[in-house]
């Protein structure tokens, strides 16, 4: 009977986990989203927020309107509490098929105080658009007109109904006044209901801009991207097949006529024979880096595959899903990064393979700690919603605590007791091969700095479309073509990294896995670069706005380079053995 090894057992456990909790987060869904005529319907506010600055937002009632006598929260999930979203029921009434004339919002007529109008003076001013809910669709409206500096006194709330399900919400704001300091006026609501035939399946629909995310861009960066993986994989084919094949026939004629082979007269890659396998500098950070970077890779096919899923019309979505998904994945995926570091950093003769745990464990989530943590500082200060709740860092601490570390913990273990074993297939010389000088072409920083140019290549038109979404009012949804490029950048990684990694070894230097990493993460510097310059083509200013876009650009390059630089070390480690095992140089 066939025996499964303990450490892949516990591999297969780590990849299933984050879709049990997936599981468990779609029973924990009973909103049913039917009603019956006459039945209440819920209104709730989120966000007030300057329109140019997206991320910058407040809460609804950091504005004079009307407050509820009680704040009821709506609550919230995990991935809400991290997005920004904390909903309060309003003093709006609306009844299930029934119009309602305008009615006032207030228990009587409002004056502001100079605070007041100074509030909301500066919101209209800087353009404040509000985000309500009804029925989990989103809503948004201006406050005022930004030409006059009048706000907007009554909102007219059109709902398209089919059979007992909401289809589309939209508010109309009307009826401007002045701001003037102890003017009466009143903020009043009306209703009206439309029947419609649209399916309650496609209600998302409206809110994706299908002009802008045109499938035929897409294709056509796609087709573009595939042109470059073939030629990459074209190129190191070629290497392979015809470069090496000559010198690898050599040597296999050799070992079976029982010749001694020697290379003293030999140049190239084989002259680092013995070198080759030699121990990385920075032993303990590499394996945690590599360790990080493949449990980041696995999670990014994980996120976008559940984003497929739970697409917007999805009866199981529900704001914050995905981020949901992604932290839970991450968790239950540390096995894959302490196994992978465990094992890499055992083969390598390692000793400290604690270290190496804490490294791992404290690798990614520690630099996102801090720089979420300034960010959080910074919104705080300025009395932003989109600062993180001190319970939810707890939340999210005692989840890296409680699973992730001991995860972690276990797949180190499991990794240098079960995959540690040293297999490479050459030795290693006790002394150190001097390595050439280089020409200036050979530079070790200029091959890293253009490692990343062709990959960045491969993703920029997508990478356009996912700006628009994180940072302009765009809902992304074409989720398969996300697929498609992320699956093209990995191979175009591994192939260009090959290539760069073989004119390496030509030139007389093992240096490789340091290189091979570095040059596929500098993917992230070019990403990062675009991102500098795509700020400069939006209107987004202040210095809130501004912390927050380069403060999670820098931490979403940061995981890009650590997802590109272990698919390249990988790849090129494939590579690598491939070609020293096939000239049998003992």
């Amino acid at each position: 009977m066939p025996t499964t090894s303990p450490s892949r057992g516990l591999l297969s456990l780590s990849l299933l986990l984050p879709l049990l909790c997936v599981l468990l987060l779609a029973r924990g869904d009973d909103v049913s989203h039917s009603y019956k005529s006459g039945e209440p319907v819920e209104l709730w506010v989120n966000k007030v927020g300057p329109f140019r600055n997206p991320q910058e937002t407040y809460e609804y009632y950091s504005l004079p309107y009307c407050k509820p006598d009680t704040f009821i929260a709506k609550g919230e999930t995990f991935g809400e509490a991290l997005t920004a979203y904390e909903l309060y029921k309003s003093r709006i009434t609306i009844h299930y098929g029934q119009n309602q004339s305008p009615s006032p919002e207030c228990s009587g007529p409002v004056s502001l105080n100079a605070q007041e109008v100074a509030d909301f003076k500066h919101a209209v001013d800087n353009e404040y658009w509000s985000e309500m809910f009804i029925d989990d669709l989103p809503v948004w409206g201006m406050i005022g007109q930004n030409d006059t500096g009048m706000i907007y006194t009554h909102k007219t709330f059109h709902l398209h109904f089919n059979a007992d399900r909401i289809i589309e919400v939209n508010v109309e704001p009307s009826n401007a006044m002045p701001l003037k300091v102890g003017f009466p006026f009143e903020f009043t609501y009306s209703v009206d209901w439309e029947p419609t035939t649209d399916p309650f399946e496609e209600r998302f629909d409206r809110y994706l801009d299908n002009k802008f995310f045109e499938h035929q861009i897409h294709w056509f960066s796609i087709f573009n991207s595939f042109l470059m993986v073939i030629f990459l994989v074209g190129l190191v084919a070629m290497i392979l097949m015809r470069t090496l094949r000559r010198d690898m026939a050599k040597f296999a004629e050799e070992f079976e006529e029982e010749v001694e082979v020697e290379l003293d007269g030999e140049s190239g890659w084989k002259q680092v024979h013995g070198d080759v396998f030699r121990s990385p500098a920075r032993l303990t950070l590499f394996s945690a880096m590599i360790g990080s970077g493949a449990q980041l890779l696995v999670i990014s096919f994980l996120v976008i595959l559940a984003s497929i899923v739970f697409y917007h019309n999805h009866p199981l979505y529900r704001r914050g899903t995905v981020i949901t998904i992604a932290t839970l994945s991450y968790a239950f995926t540390s096995f894959i990064s302490g196994y992978i570091s465990g094992s890499y950093y055992a083969q390598n003769s390692g000793i400290r393979w604690k270290r190496t745990m804490l490294y791992t464990s404290l690798l990614f989530p520690g630099v996102l700690f801090v720089a979420s943590s300034v960010l959080n500082l910074v919104a705080i200060m300025y009395g932003s919603m989109a600062s993180i709740a001190v319970s939810t860092f707890i939340y999210m601490i005692l989840l890296w605590g409680v699973v992730s570390v001991p995860l972690t913990f276990a797949g180190t273990f499991v990794g240098r007791s079960f995959a540690g074993k040293p297999q490479f297939p050459c030795r290693i010389h006790p002394v150190a091969r001097p390595i050439p000088p280089k020409r200036s072409h050979q530079n070790l920083y200029l091959q890293i700095a253009l490692g990343g140019v062709l990959p960045f290549g491969s993703i920029i038109i997508e990478m356009f479309f996912v700006f628009h979404a994180m940072w302009q009012y765009k809902y992304y949804y074409v989720f398969g073509f996300l697929l498609l490029v992320y699956s093209i950048l990995i191979i175009v990684v591994i192939c260009s990294t090959i290539v760069s990694t073989y004119f390496l070894l030509n030139a007389e230097d093992y240096r490789w896995q340091w290189v091979s990493f570095l040059s596929a993460a500098s993917t992230a510097v070019y990403v990062y670069l675009y991102a500098i310059y795509y700020f400069f083509q939006t209107h987004m200013s202040g210095a809130l706005q501004v912390s927050i876009y380069f403060g999670y650009m820098a931490m979403l390059c940061f995981g890009l380079a650590l997802v590109c630089g272990a698919a390249g070390f990988f790849g090129t480690r494939a590579f690598v053995h491939r070609i020293f095992r096939a000239i049998h140089v003992d």
